[in-house]
């Protein structure tokens, strides 16, 4: 049996970069720490300060600085599994390929889990709940209590409201990303309801053809889109990085749902844009043969168990904006 975990753990290694976990290599989402007893929640918030200075008078006390707390978010623990198992024909009769493979598909689907849960803030983000494919309803509200893309945002320390969803939700085209990057200068506010200069550096789509080849036009034309000469500058060139987020579009199974195909949006990257946090407390690992009961004496299969423990958390809807792309009202 140590044997055979050796084998396992070496095949576990080497399956690193089989599937890449597309959305949080993007820099959409800002990693947190989640060490071992830290306890299963981790409380994050957003804080704003007054953007500009005051007058100060002759002889009179400067301006005190307003700060505001922000809206909070948990991010709540949980641990997904699977059991890579082996009979013992399987183990004992030289089947090598299909204990290997099993081993790699194995973290493959660790991988695959950690994308779609976060690629799925995406696909409900228009909605405040989801029954995911273990039958578990995950909580997808941002602090201010709705859902991740929403006309009536609110903020703290002002009447204001702002919005993030694009107006009659239209297709990816210029004319549709103009108005949303006026949409985005419009809307992205302060808790005291000041205009905060902040660009996007991100326009994510699916993985829809004609969205992506359409994002591509625009981002890598060296003449300006609907030119009739070359020798025209794309003012677009390398104003976005591109990200396409290949399981947007598919429903809680992760089946494909084609009516969110036409997804897309802006986002600004890094701690001072988007708040949206990956909390890991397990990356993707076997636990150790000695953790586990490794042989069932009423088969002689072995199981060796595979674990990777994660939470999610959006604090807030600013900094990241979506068209459904279904011209919706």
């Amino acid at each position: 049996l140590p044997e055979l975990y050796s084998l396992v753990q070496i095949e576990w290694d080497n399956s690193t970069h089989d599937i890449p976990v597309v959305a949080r290599s993007s820099g959409a989402f800002i990693d947190q720490p989640f060490p071992d007893g830290t306890g299963k929640f981790r409380r994050i918030s957003e804080y704003d300060f007054e953007l500009y200075a005051q007058d100060k008078a002759e002889g009179a006390p400067a301006s005190i600085q307003r700060q505001q707390l922000g809206y909070t978010k948990d991010i709540t623990l949980s641990r997904r599994g699977l059991n890579v198992e082996y009979t013992y024909e399987g183990k004992n009769y030289e089947k090598y390929s299909f204990n290997t493979d099993a081993v790699r598909e194995c973290k493959n689907a660790m991988m695959r889990r950690l994308d779609i849960d976060l690629q799925h803030r995406f696909t409900f983000g228009n909605s405040t709940s989801y029954v995911d494919m273990s039958g578990a309803t995950v909580d997808v509200t941002v602090g201010d209590g709705l859902a991740l893309f929403s006309t009536v945002h609110t903020l703290l320390a002002s009447a204001s409201t702002y919005r993030n969803i694009l107006a009659n939700n239209p297709q990816l085209s210029r004319g549709a990303l103009e108005a949303m990057e006026k949409m985005w200068i419009e809307n992205i506010l302060n808790q005291f309801g000041q205009k905060e200069a902040r660009p996007a550096d991100m326009l994510w789509t699916t993985d829809d053809p004609n969205t992506v080849n359409t994002a591509r036009e625009l981002l890598k034309s060296t003449a300006e889109i609907s030119a009739p000469n070359a020798g025209v500058v794309n003012v677009y060139q390398g104003k976005y990085k591109h990200q396409i987020f290949p399981l947007i579009a598919t429903d809680a199974s992760g089946n494909v749902d084609s009516t969110k195909a036409k997804y897309w949006g802006l986002i600004a990257t890094g701690k001072a844009g988007w708040q949206a946090y990956l909390g890991v407390n397990e990356e993707a690992h076997l636990m150790p043969l000695a953790m586990s009961n490794s042989v069932d004496v009423r088969t002689d299969n072995t199981s060796i168990p595979a674990r990777i423990g994660y939470g999610i958390a959006i604090v807030s809807g600013r900094f990241c904006t979506q068209s459904k792309g279904d011209a919706s009202a």
